[in-house]
């Protein structure tokens, strides 16, 4: 690791995602104020860590490299990519966020940053750490040219804006193509990260309702 810097349901035919290698992107560095500590450190009711999982999504979805980006706590939560049972991974890049308290956005500038970085790279797919059920199915169909229905889903490219939904409301992953990110970097503020930008322009929306729920997870369970 360098630190800074499906199954397809029988109704759908998967086609190869096209040439355009894709990277993946956790972003993890907020505190969690309203969780009760940063989301990068949080562990499931098995004592899965939640950064370790939205790793192993993005990789066995095919995204190479994942990058993930930490802010409050950072070495700590750089240490669970170290270490577990996989051992740390020569294609996870971990970016500390000095400006993590800025916001989403500046989590978001800072993994694209190191995206631009990265030959060969011409999309991205974007998720927060704290969507614990999301699951390497769901990413596949996002990111991947299929014929769902009679709707052709097309191969990712550099120009690519897509966004997974969930019973019609968007969520994660986001995937978008290398001919965004400097306009994103240049505009993104506050807490909101990609969502104006999103909203601003024509995003191509898949409906992923059927194989996870899409729960951003804000609160800890009540003891």
């Amino acid at each position: 690791m360098q630190m800074p810097q499906p199954e397809i349901p029988p109704t759908e035919s998967a086609e190869p995602a096209g040439t355009a290698r894709i990277a993946g992107l956790v972003l993890a560095a907020g505190a969690g104020t309203r969780y009760g500590l940063p989301k990068a450190l949080v562990r499931d009711s098995a004592g899965r860590s939640w950064l370790r999982n939205a790793v192993d999504v993005l990789t066995a979805s095919g995204c190479s490299p994942v990058i993930v980006v930490l802010g409050a706590r950072g070495a700590e939560a750089a240490a669970l990519l170290e270490a577990g049972e996989n051992g740390p991974s020569a294609s996870v890049l971990v970016v500390q966020a000095a400006d993590w308290a800025d916001g989403l956005s500046a989590s978001l500038r800072a993994g694209l940053r190191c995206a631009l970085a990265q030959p060969g790279v011409e999309t991205i797919a974007i998720i927060p750490v704290d969507v614990p059920d999301l699951n390497a199915a769901t990413v596949s169909r996002v990111i991947g040219a299929r014929v769902i229905g009679t709707r052709m889903i097309g191969a990712i490219t550099a120009s690519t804006l897509r966004q997974a939904r969930f019973a019609g409301k968007p969520g994660h992953p986001v995937v978008i193509g290398r001919a965004h990110w400097a306009a994103l970097i240049e505009t993104a503020a506050g807490d909101t990260g990609a969502g104006a930008y999103l909203r601003a322009h024509e995003v191509e929306a898949v409906e992923c309702g059927d194989l996870s729920s899409g729960r951003d997870v804000d609160t800890a369970p009540a003891r």
